[in-house]
C-alpha cells in the first residue's frame, strides 16, 4: 500500500485510514470479535492510521484498539499511527453535553487515554470540536506541552474553520485536520481546503461514504435501531433520503461501466482530490474493508470526473450533515 506524510509535520500514514468509531457506537450493535479481526487485516493490508475518540462509547472504542493492537505482531502494532479525538462531554445515559478544551483537561483526558489505549504517546491527538470558551491557542498549547514531554508526536484538529487554522497553526506546528469530505459533503472546498494548502496542512477526511448513504448497501427500507446515528440524522430522512438514493443510482451507472463498486468509486473520488487527503473508511467487517481497499486500485481519469461531477453536483444532497442541534456547534460551518 503506497504512504505519504500526512502534512508537512506529520507521520508518514497509509494512502486510507481505519476510522473505528462504528466499531462501538452510534451505528447499532457490532461484533468485538470482527471489528478486532477487521483492524488486524487493516494493519496486515498495510493500513497504519487508526482513528479513534476517547468519547466513542466512553471509552470502550479506545480500549478495542489497545486489544487489537496487544493481540497484533510486534511488527503490525509498531506500524499503527493512533489518531485520538477527545473534549467531548457526555453523561451516564449518553447524551452530549458540550466540549472542554481547557489545558488541565487536556492533559486528563490524555492521561485516560495513554491507560485505555495501553501505548506510551498518542501519535496525532486533537479535540473533537472547538469549545466556544477556550481560545484555541490555549488548547493547542497544551497539546504542544504533551508534545514537549513526549506524551504526543503530533497536533490535529478537527471540524474547525479557516480562521481557526490559522491561529491554532501560529501557536504550533499542526499536522491535520479531521473534517467531513465525502461527493455530497464537499463544503471544505471553498476556505478550509486553500487554507490547510497553504499552510501545509494534511486533511484526514472521514464520512467519506457519509455513513454508508453513498455506499450502494444502503436501501430505502433498511430498518434502523434506536442508537443509530442514521435514524435522527436529516439526510437519512423522508424525501430526502429518496433523493440522495437517487445519487446513488446515478453514481452506480458509472460504477458499473468501470467495474468496480459504487463505494470503490466514492472513496476513489475522494482520493484523487489530492495527495494530501487520506480517506478514513469506517469499516466494521473485513468484507466492507477488502471492498473499501479495492478503491486503491481505481483509476480515474478526466471522462470519470466529469460523468461523477454530472450525477452528483456540489450541493446535490439533501439535508444537512448533522442534526441542527449539532450543526450549530460546528466551527467549521460558521
Amino acid at each position: 500500500m503506497r504512504t505519504l506524510q500526512l502534512g508537512a509535520t506529520g507521520p508518514q500514514v497509509s494512502a486510507v485510514g481505519l476510522g473505528c468509531m462504528g466499531m462501538s457506537a452510534l451505528y447499532g450493535d457490532a461484533d468485538r470479535a470482527e471489528s478486532i479481526a477487521t483492524i488486524h487485516a487493516a494493519l496486515e493490508a498495510g493500513v497504519t492510521l487508526l482513528d479513534t475518540g476517547d468519547f466513542y462509547a466512553m471509552g470502550h472504542n479506545e480500549m478495542l484498539i489497545g486489544e487489537a493492537l496487544r493481540s497484533a505482531s510486534a511488527a503490525r502494532r509498531e506500524q499503527a499511527v493512533v489518531s485520538v479525538k477527545f473534549g467531548a462531554l457526555r453523561d451516564p445515559d449518553g447524551n452530549w453535553s458540550g466540549h472542554d478544551g481547557r489545558p488541565a483537561a487536556v492533559k486528563n483526558f490524555a492521561a485516560y487515554s495513554l491507560q485505555r489505549l495501553g501505548v506510551d504517546h498518542i501519535d496525532v491527538y486533537r479535540i473533537a470540536r472547538l469549545d466556544p470558551d477556550v481560545p484555541i491557542e490555549e488548547t493547542v498549547g497544551a497539546i504542544a506541552e504533551l508534545v514537549e514531554k513526549g506524551h504526543v508526536r503530533h497536533i490535529g484538529l478537527s471540524e474547525v474553520g479557516a480562521d481557526t487554522i490559522r491561529r491554532a497553526a501560529a501557536t504550533a506546528p499542526i499536522t491535520d485536520l479531521q473534517i467531513e469530505y465525502s461527493l455530497i459533503s464537499r463544503g471544505i472546498e471553498d476556505r478550509i481546503l486553500p487554507t490547510t494548502r497553504e499552510l501545509g496542512i494534511g486533511i484526514t477526511a472521514y464520512g467519506v461514504l457519509s455513513r454508508g448513504l453513498i455506499s450502494g448497501h444502503f436501501t430505502r427500507d433498511r430498518k434502523l435501531a434506536a442508537n443509530d446515528f442514521r435514524s435522527f440524522s436529516p439526510r437519512f430522512q423522508g424525501e430526502n433520503l429518496d433523493h440522495n438514493l437517487g445519487l446513488v443510482d446515478a453514481l452506480r451507472k458509472i460504477a458499473e461501466q468501470k467495474g468496480v463498486s459504487v463505494a470503490q468509486l466514492a472513496i476513489a473520488w475522494v482520493l484523487s482530490r489530492g495527495g494530501d487527503i487520506v480517506p478514513l473508511v469506517g469499516a466494521r467487517t473485513r468484507e466492507r474493508l477488502s471492498e473499501a481497499l479495492g478503491a486503491l486500485d481505481v483509476t480515474l481519469d478526466e471522462a470519470d470526473l466529469a460523468a461523477i461531477a454530472s450525477a452528483v453536483p456540489a450541493d446535490a444532497a439533501a439535508g444537512a450533515r448533522y442534526p441542527e442541534m449539532q450543526m450549530t456547534h460546528l466551527d467549521s460551518e460558521r
